[in-house]
């Protein structure tokens, strides 16, 4: 098959989801690829490079339109729910994209857009970034979590812990709601947090 930049950030996208971005190599893709390092760097001139495009790529498939006539608040629930949408099928590759240095080109758009709405709206300009940097911390560490990344109230062998120390009343009370995985519940509630954050900061 012949190889181009479409395939290659396909193939290793599908690397990343297996194993992480830390799993994956030129060499290795190479290998799985079936091709040597030089066509390959002929295409990619680097691993940085690589990662840069992965997250570009599947983040083009964000399907985002600002609503229109929509508050800054409705603008907010639809790009995090476009989001979602692609992050549910590639939740380490769109970790990646939210862990690189600057903006994907393919979500630059969106950024500008939630941070004219904001402006708009009345936050000031060192607000409305430290805003869109708190959901981008919140939507990484629900991608954290949903693949296992991130710590959780369970034992390693993922079973609920059957008692806790008497002072720890509500752990042995709710645990059964912490331990459950409710990943698009999460982040409704954590969207709508947000958007009543912003409408009490403006108002």
């Amino acid at each position: 098959m012949q190889l181009s930049r479409k395939r290659i950030f396909a193939t290793a996208a599908e690397l990343i989801e297996a194993g992480g971005a830390e799993a994956i190599s030129m060499q290795r893709l190479a290998t799985e690829l079936g091709c040597g390092l030089i066509p390959l760097y002929s295409h990619v001139p680097s691993r940085s490079a690589l990662l840069d495009g992965v997250a570009d790529d599947v983040m083009s498939g964000v399907a985002w339109t600002s609503p229109p006539d929509g508050s800054c608040q409705d603008q907010v629930r639809a790009l995090v729910r476009a989001f979602r949408q692609v992050a549910a099928a590639h939740p380490r590759c769109a970790m990646l994209a939210l862990s690189r240095r600057g903006i994907p080109a393919s979500l630059a758009r969106p950024a500008e857009t939630a941070l004219a709405a904001l402006r708009e709206a009345g936050v000031s300009e060192p607000e409305s970034v430290r805003i869109v940097r708190a959901f981008a911390a919140y939507l990484l560490g629900l991608l954290a979590w949903e693949v296992g990344l991130a710590p959780g109230l369970t034992d390693d062998d993922g079973t609920a812990r059957r008692s806790y120390p008497a002072e720890f009343p509500r752990l042995a009370e709710l645990h059964s709601d912490l331990r459950a995985s409710d990943i698009d519940g999460d982040l409704e509630f954590g969207v709508e947090l947000f958007a009543r954050a912003i409408t009490a900061r403006v108002s």
